[in-house]
């Protein structure tokens, strides 16, 4: 499809055929084996290495960021992936100490194989600095970083990398692809839990490495085939039937979280709200820099307590106790309850769906109350 056309417009079309006759919609493919010929296709000997329904959804992932994507069972999948490719030459990641607890686990379980995990707080330039200097590294990043929502300066980070000469690698989950494009920034790779926002219903889990270096790609789907983390067909189905509404939902989801997030900051039992379209100053500017459309589903507010976070959570009538984000659905969480987290102990993490605002702002002044 001709690049004239919006990232929108050319998810929504990408994977499908234009020949009569074929499917409007990219069909499911559950095949294992395939038909040979005197020479094997790419792609298409045995489905670990390829099937048509991965190809449909990788095409999408692909052309909202103008790169190629490489699609997994899970964004820890991918994360694994990526972070195995890019440590073959180098022995230190440097991971932000505000972020997805996932991939610091991912990171440690690493050191028995000679990797260092270096924790770095990356709003501090000199410190991430610091610690790409001192040995061959890859700096992994994440903005709108889970569950604090702090903004990390992309053009920056990826301005010390590239004199580092290491490899940047944005998880961009929380902002996805029509938000925020990691790869204008100077990454090498966005990682994706595709479970989340991308696929928008809470009915798969999926990932996917996208990148516009052949070198790198090759590597994640070598490691993909060789250690068989290989999505299946019918969640690859349900990931690209979600994305194609990803405009539609990232768009309302962002109205409102903002909206929320809003309401909350003046609320009497609520002792802090993080959200990037709440920040002021050069931290607001560099968020609407690198997220010019909005900025996500994804916010946190504090209340007092434990305590009182898991009363809040549990007197919701409308939006669901659960964890993830993303879903067309409302939810929330004390982020705090999983042992790994970092998370203040009164942090409730909220993701905003699609219902209307004024229902969420009513059910969440509905919660508050027991806090009375």
């Amino acid at each position: 499809m001709t690049a004239e056309f919006s990232a929108e417009a050319r998810l929504i079309h990408a994977g499908t055929s234009r020949a009569p006759g074929d499917p409007v919609s990219p069909p499911l493919v559950p095949a294992s084996i395939y038909v040979s010929g005197p020479e094997d296709m790419p792609g298409r000997s045995y489905s670990r290495e390829g099937n048509p329904s991965w190809e449909a959804l990788e095409a999408a992932l692909g052309t909202a960021e103008d790169a190629d994507a490489v699609l997994f069972p899970s964004g820890m999948a991918a994360a694994m992936a990526v972070l195995l490719a890019l440590t073959e030459t180098r022995k230190r990641v440097v991971v932000p100490s505000d972020g997805y607890f996932g991939v610091r686990t991912l990171a440690a379980k690493l050191r028995p194989f000679g990797v260092e995990p270096v924790h770095v707080d990356q709003r501090d330039l000199s410190a991430v600095e610091a610690a790409l200097g001192t040995a061959p590294s890859v700096l992994w990043v994440e903005t709108p970083t889970n569950p604090l929502l702090r903004v990390m300066d992309l053009a920056r980070l990826g301005s010390l990398a590239a004199a580092a000469g290491a490899p940047m690698v944005a998880d961009n989950t929380v902002a996805t692809a029509l938000l925020q494009r990691p790869l204008e920034w100077g990454a090498i790779a966005s990682v994706y839990s595709l479970t989340k926002s991308s696929s928008g219903h809470s009915d798969v889990l999926l990932g996917a490495v996208v990148s516009r270096d052949d070198g790198l790609t090759g590597a994640v789907r070598d490691w993909r085939s060789a250690g068989g983390a290989i999505p299946g067909p019918f969640e690859a189905w349900l990931g690209l039937r979600g994305l194609r509404t990803l405009p539609l939902r990232i768009e309302r989801q962002s109205a409102n979280a903002l909206a929320v997030a809003g309401h909350l900051v003046s609320h009497p039992r609520v002792t802090a709200v993080h959200y990037p379209g709440l920040l002021t100053g050069d931290e607001l500017d560099i968020a609407k820099r690198q997220m010019p459309s909005g900025f996500g589903p994804l916010l946190s507010f504090e209340v007092e307590s434990a305590e009182a976070a898991t009363a809040v959570v549990a007197a919701a009538r409308l939006i669901v106790s659960a964890t993830s984000l993303g879903g067309v659905e409302s939810t929330w969480e004390r982020r705090a309850r999983w042992p790994a987290e970092t998370a203040p102990p009164g942090l409730i993490r909220f993701s905003a769906g699609i219902e209307p605002a004024a229902d969420l702002i009513a059910d969440i002044e509905s919660a508050l109350e027991v806090l009375s």
